[in-house]
């Protein structure tokens, strides 16, 4: 047996109103400001704290499953219980949310620039070698620019995830966007609350990946094709 939900658009309540936009163009503004604060500084963090541990994972090849195994299991812990977990000792507030999504954009950065690591090649490594590069030398010089495809590859994805990941911050008193969504839904669901937040995040996260993408084709200029 099948059923069929009904439904009927309610002209009083719209998916969308620019009524809404003007009226409340300071709250949407501080609230999409808010967002892209917290996602650009959990995102230099998360990078911050991962590289190192990427570099740890490609140098010494025994802590390469730890640091991934720890990492993917920090990402499988559901958000909701994270904050939870975090809010009695760290308080209610952007430090707590920043904890939160920075745990999370750690597995998608650490592996993308270990990946980045090894998929320098063999020779490459052994020519930097030869002309008397140490370990540091070779890593800032050869390695690391060379690996800068799969870290901005990394960066990008965990700029996107974050931006969607911060809206949860809302069970904390700071989710940026997502307190206009969940205060839309307290507001009788009132939808255009719902919709304007959650366009601006997916422009926010799209915003954030150009950016991203254009200072990767700026940073690596030995991958643009040549045309004649």
């Amino acid at each position: 047996m099948s059923f069929r939900l009904s439904y009927r658009a309610d002209p009083g309540n719209p998916w969308f109103s620019w009524q809404y936009v003007r009226d409340n163009s300071d709250s949407i503004v501080a609230a999409l400001g808010e967002h892209a604060s917290l996602t650009a500084r959990a995102v230099v963090i998360a990078a911050l704290v991962a590289l190192p541990l990427a570099v740890a994972a490609y140098w010494f090849r025994p802590l390469t499953g730890p640091i991934l195994a720890l990492t993917g299991v920090l990402y499988t812990i559901p958000s909701l219980a994270l904050f939870a977990f975090l809010a009695p000792y760290l308080g209610i507030g952007a430090v707590t949310v920043l904890s939160v999504v920075v745990l999370y954009a750690l597995l998608v950065i650490v592996r993308n620039v270990l990946a980045g690591l090894n998929q320098v090649p063999p020779e490459v490594r052994e020519a930097a070698q030869g002309m008397g590069y140490g370990r540091w030398g070779r890593l800032f010089r050869v390695e690391l620019p060379l690996a800068l495809p799969g870290i901005l590859t990394g960066l990008r994805l965990a700029t996107v995830s974050t931006v969607a990941l911060v809206t949860v911050g809302v069970v904390v008193g700071r989710g940026g966007l997502g307190q206009l969504i969940f205060a839309g839904f307290q507001n009788n669901f009132y939808k255009a609350q719902i919709m304007t937040g959650t366009l601006l995040c997916v422009l926010l996260a799209l915003l954030l990946d150009l950016v991203l993408a254009g200072v990767g084709r700026l940073l690596t200029p030995w991958l643009r094709r040549t045309t004649p």
